[in-house]
């Protein structure tokens, strides 16, 4: 079902690309390709959550999954504004993108970013249809000494710092985690309005 297939190299625009919501009947399939070509293989996102296939055509590309944010992360919360309490009650209208992935054939420059710009602009929309409100910013945490975050940068993500490289049950300080950027995307322009309303 998720077996490797042979490599594509096409122009991201040569691309008839669609975003298709995982289902039922595919959830499977999403967690099997996550699993095996992730690097940080497949489980469950946490909270509200939606996840797609990117297709051209009946041929898969990559996967997005979008599941609850960060329960806190200074960068972030520095940049809306945040004190414990407006966070506590806003948490659920941001929306973290905890797994993204082109599968290891696909070879197209700029794909990631056109990619992103889509999911950008059909979330809202996806996200009411299923929870009955809309999240007002996307965040993703970018693992430093992999990857530069280009793709993010490309579609107008804004980083705003790095993680301390602790992850959220460290309270001692005892568990060091890879570095992380974090990056995040404004999906309505009065979002600081919105997250910090008591």
């Amino acid at each position: 079902m998720a077996e490797p297939q042979p490599e594509i190299r096409k122009k991201a625009g040569e691309y008839d690309l669609e975003l298709e919501l995982v289902g039922k009947d595919s959830s499977a399939l999403w967690n099997e390709y996550i699993d095996r070509y992730h690097y940080l293989g497949y489980t469950p996102l946490p909270g509200a959550q939606l996840r797609y296939f990117v297709k051209s055509g009946d041929q898969v590309l990559a996967l997005l999954g979008f599941g609850a944010a960060a329960w806190k992360t200074a960068p972030r919360d520095n940049y809306i504004g945040w004190d414990a309490e407006t966070r506590k009650r806003n948490l659920h209208l941001i929306v973290n993108n905890a797994r993204f992935l082109i599968l290891p054939w696909v070879r197209s420059k700029n794909l990631g970013s056109k990619i992103l710009s889509m999911a950008n602009r059909r979330i809202c929309g996806d996200w009411f249809a299923r929870y009955s409100y809309e999240p007002v910013l996307l965040e993703t945490f970018v693992e430093k000494e992999r990857f530069l975050g280009t793709c993010y940068k490309a579609a107008n993500w804004i980083y705003v710092g790095d993680t301390k490289g602790r992850g959220k049950l460290d309270v001692y300080n005892e568990y060091k985690l890879p570095v992380k950027g974090i990056w995040l995307y404004p999906l309505k322009k009065d979002f600081r309005r919105r997250l910090t309303e008591r």
